[in-house]
């Protein structure tokens, strides 16, 4: 089981892994998870101890992660008795890669368009008043389980890399995905039907379309990623591509985070994958290079929002 939510003190707010490392890469807003305090999501147990009562990270502030990021305990966590998160201490040396290795558990079952807003607010120890702490001690363990409930698994996001990584890296659970539900906008359907391999993007529309890229050039300003998959139209094939502008990519808040991660892809010589949102390539003419007046046709887009396109490492996809 993993901890996929955790309360930030300064933030005074209850947040998942995800919106941490959103926040991280976030140019508009002073966030480092390593200068923050994170403490148990569970209220009765937070309130229960001292500040100095925190949890970890793990991937947190990686650009190109590839096992799930997630909260962790520390040696020196404490829970209260009941808390359903004290059978998740920090596990023995040599054991805790085995640990980290599992898949997302937590499945949001939407994916908000409208970025979440933060707002720092002070933060005075004298808020938590003795009495709150009795009663935080004195709660039964079945408010606990209530807690783990509506904490651990946060019914939205509005960060695109949660679901991504739920589909990832639950991708050999076929039958899992195909019970979980998605709602982004007015659309609801699975997980195994949202997801929709590049080649069948004429499938249906308003998808989240992916597939295994076969190169990303680079245009020095702007970048343009060509799938490997082609697609089948008219008994023929096509080739599929997505274009990031100039000017998408300047105004874009996390602007340096994605200069770092389309880079070390380009560089890195691995297989990477394309996961977006938001937009469905089209047939388009596109003028040969070599004969502008010659034409060939291209299923191509231009992405709208950076926020809603992820290039990553996935190798639960290799071959698929």
């Amino acid at each position: 089981m993993k901890f996929d939510l955790a309360y930030c003190l300064s933030l005074d707010d209850k947040l998942s892994i995800y919106d941490v490392r959103d926040l991280n890469f976030d140019e508009t807003m002073a966030f480092d998870s390593a200068q923050e305090h994170f403490q148990c999501p569970n209220d009765a147990c937070r309130l229960a101890f001292d500040a100095t009562n925190g949890l970890g990270t793990f991937n947190a502030k990686n650009v190109n992660y590839v096992r799930t990021p997630h909260f962790k305990n520390l040696p020196s966590t404490r829970h209260v008795e009941g808390c359903p998160y004290v059978s998740l201490k920090a596990p023995a040396s040599g054991v805790e890669a085995e640990a980290e290795d599992g898949p997302e558990e937590h499945f949001p079952s939407e994916l908000l368009l409208t970025r979440r807003q933060y707002v720092r607010k002070p933060h005075s120890p004298a808020v938590t008043t003795d009495v709150a702490r009795d009663e935080a001690i004195t709660s039964s363990a079945d408010n606990s389980v209530e807690h783990l409930a509506q904490d651990s698994a946060p019914d939205k996001t509005s960060v695109f890399a949660h679901p991504v990584e739920c589909f990832v890296s639950n991708f050999e659970d076929k039958e899992l995905l195909k019970r979980m539900p998605l709602k982004i906008g007015e659309h609801t359907a699975t997980y195994g039907a949202f997801f929709k391999k590049i080649e069948y993007l004429q499938d249906n529309n308003g998808l989240i379309y992916w597939g295994r890229i076969k190169e990303i050039k680079d245009y020095t300003q702007s970048f343009r990623i060509d799938f490997e998959k082609k697609v089948w139209f008219e008994k023929k094939p096509y080739s599929v591509n997505v274009y990031l502008s100039k000017k998408l990519i300047d105004t874009y808040r996390k602007r340096k985070a994605f200069l770092e991660e389309i880079k070390h892809a380009i560089d890195s010589g691995r297989a990477l994958y394309c996961f977006f949102y938001g937009v469905t390539p089209e047939l388009k003419q596109v003028p040969s290079k070599k004969n502008p007046e010659q034409t060939f046709g291209v299923f191509s887009a231009n992405i709208e929002n950076l926020d809603h396109l992820i290039v990553r490492e996935a190798p639960g996809l290799e071959g698929k």
